[in-house]
């Protein structure tokens, strides 16, 4: 640890994310990319220990993990015990950290991006619930492990009930705050997956027997990468996209959906009412923390969101009011105040392990 001229003290931090965004579309990559982002631009020496390989252009270092064979979570975590954490004064683990007992630094953060036991209640499939139940039981160790643990919303204490520190996940705001035309047609955003649990299939059903009979011009626009080929004419996947044309998306829509069944948090959400785009969701833990329980959005079930959109699609005083909303609250996500707090808690953490090493040293 340093300690420049302007006497702002400087950390070595190891990163840990099983998933980043060079090579895969889950969320916790996207947050932990972010957050090693911020962190290195504040002076912080990050180091982000990952099997996914570095993302183009990332300002932290990048230490590989290379993984090889079927059940990669679990062999991630065998594999992180085999890395050198010598000279970190921080590890920040986004998973996969329960078998890290022994003390690898200082300090040893656990983010819990959700719960698995509350994923396993809604997946398919004896084979992935088995999985999820199994992870779940990870992540218990994990909060053994850690010396804090931090939740990304508050419904997750329903598994974790003696975990209190919340810090949700960030989203750069100024960067999704676009001041960009909206599109002619009436359109519709989705970003998330065509099948599992994002259910933008669903929302595509929906879309094409609810609110197109009623706004004829509406076009749905779906950011994923499993749709099928044969989409109805109105509606459009857009494959993945950079973080310019996502941006770009997020400006011209009238209506942000993402229908999931779960979300320990759900980034996209926050990243639509940044960019001043009204919200409509199911109403899963993450989706009711991001829009305050619906006043920042609207929460809809299943079988009410064609309706819903539809109505947001023709009323334009509404999806203003929405819109102020969801930008208001957005503001409670930016990055830099949730960098701020992990910042404290890395600071708080060494000050306890200082007073704890001076208890024991003799004399």
């Amino acid at each position: 640890m340093t300690a420049p001229d302007d006497g702002t003290r400087r950390l070595r931090i190891a990163m840990v994310s099983n998933y980043l965004p060079s090579d895969s579309k889950m969320g916790v990559g996207y947050q932990a990319h972010e957050l090693a982002t911020e962190l290195a631009e504040r002076g912080h020496e990050v180091v982000m220990f990952s099997p996914s390989p570095p993302v183009k252009g990332a300002r932290y270092g990048h230490r590989a993990v290379p993984l090889t064979g079927s059940l990669r979570t679990f062999r991630f975590a065998l594999a992180l015990r085999e890395q050198d954490f010598a000279g970190f004064d921080v590890i920040h683990a986004h998973g996969d950290d329960y078998w890290l007992w022994r003390r690898r630094a200082p300090v040893h953060v656990r983010t819990m991006h959700g719960s698995c036991f509350e994923e396993a209640l809604r997946i398919r499939g004896a084979k992935e619930r088995l999985r999820m139940l199994l992870l779940g039981v990870t992540e218990t160790l994990a909060t053994l492990v850690a010396d804090r643990t931090v939740l990304v919303s508050p419904g997750t204490r329903r598994w974790m009930p003696w975990v209190s520190t919340v810090v949700p996940n960030g989203v750069d705001v100024e960067r999704f705050t676009t001041s960009g035309a909206k599109a002619e047609r009436p359109t519709v955003l989705f970003v998330g997956t065509w099948g599992a649990r994002k259910r933008g299939s669903m929302l595509a059903e929906a879309f094409v027997r609810e609110v197109l009979p009623r706004v004829p011009d509406a076009e749905l626009r779906m950011v994923t990468r499993d749709a099928p080929d044969a989409l109805p004419v109105a509606v459009h996947a857009l494959g993945r996209l950079d973080d310019a044309d996502l941006v770009a998306e997020y400006g011209r829509a009238w209506v942000f959906c993402l229908p999931s069944t779960y979300e320990g948090f759900g980034i996209p959400y926050a990243e639509a009412m940044a960019a001043g785009l009204p919200v409509v969701a199911t109403p899963n833990i993450g989706a009711r923390f991001v829009t305050d329980d619906g006043r920042a959005g609207v929460l809809a079930q299943p079988g009410e969101l064609g309706a819903v959109i539809a109505d947001l699609l023709t009323d334009p005083r509404r999806r203003a009011a929405l819109a102020d909303a969801g930008s208001r609250r957005a503001r409670a996500f930016d990055l830099r105040r949730v960098v701020d707090a992990y910042e404290r808690i890395y600071d708080d953490g060494l000050a306890r392990r200082g007073r704890r090493d001076r208890r024991r040293t003799p004399g």
